[in-house]
């Protein structure tokens, strides 16, 4: 007799235990009784009427991210490959929307991706594509937004994450920016070949100033050792003419022993024969009378004029 009703006991626990479920956290389970809406269950430890209520399914409150690929091409005719990464997550007052409005939510978003980008794109050259990728992102999730809210979803961020132009658009702009690079690099050159050409000029009329101004300090010393010589021949009854003869003399045989000290020198200096500085000296010396004359023969003249 006993027998009879462990059968009864045992479907008794089965039905008692299936009407408890656990939903887990960020999850939303849906209840169905007799196959109508019933209710929504959010995480925790839950009780249905056991052959009445069943869930019928449940959906993540997580964010999730749908990566789209899209191409299309440029306002300059560029085939170009986009991803747009669309980050969702299911509106927590409107699961029932989510759940029955939408049987493949990820075709729906995908579908209004490719319609922006598509829309978006062929307003730009691939340059901008580029630099605008981030107006593209704000595009495509303000569509999203406002198409996806009535379904239950929020559209929490759009990304465009990868531009990928055709392999040959990609080795041509790779060719130009080196172009500018070398060219860059090439007017740096030249900069410094010319900021270095200016330099060494500067530098070289700086040492031949200092040059200059180094023979005019020796001859002015030279000159001054010259009066400094003749003022003492004077004092000893050498007259002016004489004694610049005489100094003349004197450094040019000065000049035939610096000679002689230098076994290597390949110096000439001519006239060089024995009587060479007595014929200086005459040369000299009359050279003098003849200026003096011509000099007192042009005062004469000068004065006669005057009279």
């Amino acid at each position: 007799m006993n027998f009879v009703y462990i059968p009864i006991i045992i479907v008794g626990l089965f039905i008692l235990i299936s009407s408890f479920f656990v939903v887990k956290q960020q999850t939303a389970a849906i209840i169905e009784r007799f196959g109508k809406f019933h209710s929504i269950r959010q995480s925790g430890l839950h009780l249905k009427i056991p052959l009445v209520d069943r869930i019928s399914g449940k959906l993540s409150l997580k964010i999730q991210q749908l990566d789209v690929i899209v191409e299309t091409k440029t306002k300059d005719d560029v085939f170009v490959r986009l991803k747009v990464s669309v980050q969702y997550k299911v509106i927590r007052d409107k699961v029932g929307d989510a759940f029955y409005k939408l049987d493949y939510p990820h075709d729906q978003i995908t579908s209004y991706v490719f319609d922006v980008v598509r829309a978006e794109v062929p307003k730009m050259i691939l340059d901008d594509v580029f630099l605008k990728k981030d107006d593209i992102a704000i595009a495509v999730k303000t569509e999203l937004n406002d198409a996806m809210q009535d379904y239950g979803y929020d559209i929490i961020k759009t990304l465009v994450t990868d531009i990928d132009p055709d392999a040959q658009v990609k080795e041509a702009m790779n060719r130009i920016n080196a172009a500018d690079r070398e060219k860059t690099a090439a007017q740096y050159e030249g900069d410094a070949a010319r900021i270095l050409i200016v330099e060494k000029a500067k530098a070289e009329a700086e040492s031949k100033r200092l040059q200059g101004q180094g023979i005019a300090d020796q001859r002015r010393e030279i000159a001054r050792g010259l009066e400094e010589s003749v003022q003492v021949l004077n004092k000893v009854g050498i007259n002016s003419q004489e004694a610049s003869a005489l100094i003349v003399v004197t450094q040019h045989y000065d000049t035939l022993q610096s000679i002689g000290q230098h076994t290597n020198s390949n110096l000439i200096l001519l006239p060089n024969s024995p009587q060479a500085g007595s014929n200086m000296l005459n040369d000299m010396l009359a050279s003098f009378t003849a200026s003096n004359q011509i000099g007192e023969s042009m005062k004469e003249a000068r004065n006669k004029k005057k009279e």
